[in-house]
């Protein structure tokens, strides 16, 4: 684990304090599992899109008709 500071707001640091308390874990682990939460809810997988949607299809079984057709290298 990575230590880091974070400043905070007093009225910040009091309602860390009452959550933490009231779960029964440490204020850091309260910090983690916060910052945990809002990373995986902004966290996108970065090949989502394969297969969705209509595309050319085939292209990887017939690349130079694909490249022909498409005219790609072609001024």
């Amino acid at each position: 684990m990575k230590k880091t500071s974070v400043y905070l707001e007093p009225e910040v640091d009091r309602a860390l304090d009452l959550l933490a308390r009231a779960q029964g874990i440490s204020k850091a682990e309260a910090i983690r599992r916060a910052i945990d939460e809002a990373v995986r809810r902004v966290r996108r997988p970065r090949l989502s899109a394969i297969g969705v949607g209509a595309g050319p299809g085939g292209v990887a079984d017939d690349v130079d008709r694909h490249l022909d057709e498409t005219a790609f290298g072609r001024s």
